[in-house]
């Protein structure tokens, strides 16, 4: 041990175990696709109410999670990735794990309300309720469909995203959320492979343990098919660029021939019935989805000079923006003098789209 790790202060247990409950892992993809979703839109964002919705849906993901955890204290007790988490390992009483899901539940939505929006604060609302009720409590203990359905919980970050810089939903928010409905199930039962003991053990119905290993690789394979058109959407309806669209479509078609190894692996003398391999390959694979999402923001793939603003502000962005831009008609003083804004830009039209 060096001088230095001796010297470093070492964290409250406490402090650890709670932010243990917000699944911090899950939460990091939550924040990226969210964040990708605010910066896809066609305005420009306030950076501070930009990091107030993104800190919105960090706090409710950590909120929703911590409720997971104090619901399904008695089945992670039963499985091994899951048995030292904070409350199976007796660190923590079910009742703080609650109360700590229930308050950070509440003041993400409050805050997402009266700094961002009241529809971004809805959905952000609804995505809560449908990860800690509609999925933890009702779909998860009865049926193999749970991730299926559930894989809706995880969709909403970019949608909030882009309803909090714009104020409405589109088409283009619809088109995040499809993505990665889409990419849930592939991603999670592939993961499922691994530690389907464990899910049999707890009786938890996981597509593995329920339909076997062979039936769970075909469906990845059809999810991973479905999805490659899916991705090239925004791309075909010209919502995104050229870098997207290529981006998109070299990552789907390679999470696409990953999904075939794991499909169509044949079982050997000697062998196991499934590639490990392939299905490490396909989870390390399945980022494709971040990456694409931060291509689209990079490349600058929506054109945001072709795209009107709504003169009446549906969002506080929206409102904040425009209320930081002078009318282009008025005559606005400088030095004493008065100019006359449209005479930079003589194009009405074109002075009230830029953005």
């Amino acid at each position: 041990m060096t001088a230095a790790t001796q010297s470093a202060p070492a964290l409250p247990t406490d402090w650890r175990d709670f932010f243990a409950l917000t699944k911090p892992r899950v939460m990091t993809l939550v924040i990226f696709t969210g964040l990708c979703g605010l910066l896809a839109a066609p305005v420009p964002v306030n950076p501070v109410l930009g990091f107030t919705a993104i800190l919105c849906i960090a706090v409710g993901a950590g909120g929703s999670a911590a409720l997971n955890m104090w619901w399904e204290a008695d089945l992670d007790a039963k499985m091994k990735r899951t048995a030292a988490r904070p409350l199976p390992a007796g660190r923590m009483a079910p009742e703080s794990a609650r109360d700590f899901g229930l308050v950070l539940s509440f003041f993400s939505v409050l805050m997402m309300a009266v700094g961002v929006g009241y529809l971004a604060a809805a959905v952000l609302a609804f995505s809560i309720f449908y990860y800690a009720v509609i999925y933890t409590i009702w779909l998860k203990p009865r049926t193999p469909q749970n991730i299926v359905i559930g894989g809706g919980a995880g969709a909403f970050p970019p949608m909030i995203g882009w309803i909090a810089a714009t104020g409405d939903i589109t088409l283009m928010p619809i088109l995040l959320f499809a993505i990665i409905f889409f990419w849930t199930p592939p991603h999670f039962w592939a993961l499922a492979l691994f530690v389907e003991t464990d899910y049999a053990k707890a009786g938890i119905p996981m597509m593995p343990v329920v339909a076997g290993r062979h039936s769970t690789r075909r469906q990845i394979l059809v999810y991973a098919v479905l999805l490659l058109p899916l991705a090239m959407l925004p791309f075909w309806i010209a919502g995104a660029g050229l870098v997207y669209g290529a981006s998109a479509l070299v990552l789907s078609t390679i999470f696409l021939l990953l999904a075939l190894r794991v499909a169509v692996f044949r079982q050997g003398v000697g062998k196991p019935t499934w590639d490990p391999r392939s299905a490490c390959s396909l989870i390390r694979c399945s980022t494709f989805l971040p990456c694409s999402l931060l291509w689209w923001r990079t490349a600058g793939s929506w054109d945001k000079a072709n795209a009107p603003v709504s003169r009446r502000p549906r969002s506080r962005t929206q409102a904040h923006h425009q209320a930081a831009q002078p009318d282009p008609g008025r005559p606005a003083r400088r030095d004493g003098r008065a100019v006359l804004l449209h005479q930079h830009c003589p194009d009405r039209r074109l002075g009230t789209w830029l953005s």
